[in-house]
């Protein structure tokens, strides 16, 4: 067989990547990243109200940039032996888009409005609209659609973050015909064809985040949906019936996109699924792993035979779908609202009065300045785990709960918050700091323990994403407090492999994501082996997490008025 490659495209929060893979051997042979301008600088967002908004324009820039990049890296010869791009990215990240499926924030009306963009994952602007759905759904006498959904709808999540656009802002909500998910515009858009009652839509996202079943043979009914809002009367019609897998094409690459990029028309382009997914698929998940995507926040895959998991329901998890991770299999998601993101929040409130005092010395020029504090927030979060690494895990007394951006799972909670218990005037930076990855990890086997709860096991540990890589403190941390080997995937870019994995099948070089991942897979570099006397000293910390947080939840919590 004579030699391909593959492209896979992972749309991040605040970058794009691309790489070019081999098909037979999974090696990266280039590779490219952008950061989006217009988020670097803070645009469209408002972390006061929890808004968090991304412009195309910054996603067709990055696309460009990063697939020419690679493809300059390797020549025309390579290129000319690309058979397919797939590309993940967050989600539920929806836009509103006209009759022809162009984000309304490409059209000179509503270039600077962020209810006319991308509505970030993270964006938890619409939790009363969630509320209503989670209401609605127990109440109005027929099907519950948020059962395949853990039973709890988020703020995360689609149709909260469309009703909330639809009743805030009528200039959107009039010239808006229909709304498409981030995973699904790319394909659409390297194909040429956006228009939102054709594309192809993602099993991942529609499943986990839209509430489609085919129980009810897709998106919940118009009578449901009218119900909620009668805004949203005639939307259904305008979205989409069926949902597809990643393993499906959804067409293949454009003239126009052909020629911008340097590739041929035969490059086939696979449906788009959710970039933690795809990241699974990367990282070799296998039925009953759990697949641990740690980042700024995380996302936890399992995989299970249909026949296995039968009629059995999880609760309090993001959802369960037929082929949403690996096509045949029933893929469970969880995650954590907040991880690396409660590390870097410690570390800017440290370093708060440092940057307040730069801005005032004149004591160094500003190009000192802006090294010199590089340098401390590229090294603080280090330094402090070197140091918490050696405070005695049961010696300062603190227990501190991981709802800094409230609860993912289990059982969404948007309104929940943080805490750290036990402080005294003895309390040092690298103990508290201990006490908040000793947080992530309780928040990490809760998970777990929700899925052994429901009958689904666990037999290990797969982690992948930026803390599994450069983070050991933490890692040992999570496998001392899950009390579970940790095996960290060896590839620095899993999501990015698992898309060019997915390409591979759509272009028909596998024939299953198994086999991809067989051939393509990196394997593993690290496994982290739980200490056995931290295991127990956490053990019986975690039970103190437990009672801590069910009392901040019971008691100290200010839910909205019904």
């Amino acid at each position: 067989m004579s030699k391909t490659y593959t492209i896979g495209v992972d749309y991040g929060t605040d970058t794009v990547r691309a790489v070019i893979v081999q098909t037979d051997t999974g090696e990266i042979i280039a590779e490219s990243v952008f950061e989006y301008p217009g988020w670097k600088e803070g645009r469209y967002c408002n972390a006061s109200e929890n808004q968090f908004r991304q412009h195309p324009s910054d996603y067709i820039e990055g696309l460009k940039y990063t697939i020419k990049k690679v493809v300059a890296q390797c020549g025309p010869e390579i290129a000319s032996k690309i058979t397919g791009i797939s590309a993940d990215t967050t989600g539920s990240t929806p836009v509103p888009v006209n009759r022809e499926g162009v984000p309304l924030s490409l059209l000179p009306e509503f270039k600077d409005n962020p209810n006319a963009m991308f509505i970030l994952w993270k964006d938890h602007t619409a939790t009363a609209e969630a509320d209503e759905i989670n209401e609605l759904s127990r109440s109005w006498g027929g099907v519950d659609y948020t059962k395949y959904e853990g039973g709890i709808y988020s703020s995360e999540w689609f149709w909260a973050k469309v009703l909330k656009v639809l009743r805030t802002d009528p200039e959107v909500r009039n010239a808006a015909y229909s709304w498409v998910e981030h995973c699904d515009w790319i394909p659409g858009l390297l194909t040429g064809n956006t228009d939102p009652l054709v594309i192809k839509r993602s099993r991942c996202a529609a499943g986990h985040k839209a509430m489609w079943h085919t129980d009810w043979d897709g998106l919940p009914s118009e009578k449901f949906l009218v119900a909620l809002d009668p805004l949203l009367s005639g939307l259904r019609d305008r979205l989409y019936k069926d949902s597809y897998t990643s393993d499906v094409s959804a067409g293949f690459l454009s003239q126009e996109w052909a020629d911008e990029l340097g590739l041929t028309v035969n490059v086939a382009i696979g449906v788009g699924a959710f970039d933690a997914h795809i990241g699974a698929v990367g990282g070799e998940v296998k039925p009953y792993y759990m697949s641990k995507v740690m980042g700024t926040s995380t996302c936890d895959m399992l995989v299970v035979p249909e026949a296995e998991v039968g009629s059995n329901l999880v609760k309090g998890i993001c959802g369960q779908v037929d082929g949403s991770i690996s096509p045949g299999l029933i893929g469970l998601e969880a995650g954590q609202s907040a991880f690396g993101d409660i590390y870097a929040w410690f570390r800017d409130l440290l370093l708060w009065p440092v940057e307040k005092q730069m801005e005032q010395t004149d004591l160094l020029d500003d190009e000192t300045k802006r090294v010199f504090l590089d340098e401390l927030r590229d090294r603080a979060i280090n330094d402090l785990s070197e140091a918490a690494s050696k405070v005695p895990l049961d010696e300062s007394g603190m227990v501190a709960l991981d709802w800094m951006n409230g609860r993912r799972t289990p059982d969404a909670n948007p309104y929940l918050k943080g805490v750290i218990s036990g402080l005294s005037l003895g309390s040092d930076a690298p103990a508290v700091f201990r006490a908040l990855v000793e947080a992530t990890a309780f928040g990490s086997r809760a998970i777990a323990e929700r899925f052994r709860e429901e009958g689904v096991r666990i037999d290990g540990v797969i982690a992948l994403g930026g803390v599994a890589k450069k983070s050991p403190f933490v890692m040992q941390t999570v496998a001392d407090v899950m009390n579970m080997p940790i095996l960290v995937a060896k590839s620095e870019q899993t999501c990015a492999l698992g898309a060019a994995m997915a390409a591979s099948v759509v272009a028909g070089t596998w024939s299953t994501f198994e086999e991809a991942q067989e051939k393509m897979g990196a394997g593993y570099e690290k496994e982290y082996i739980p200490d056995k006397i931290s295991a127990e000293k956490y053990n019986k910390l975690y039970h103190r997490y437990i009672s801590l947080g069910k009392f901040i939840e019971d008691k100290l919590t200010d839910y909205p008025a019904k």
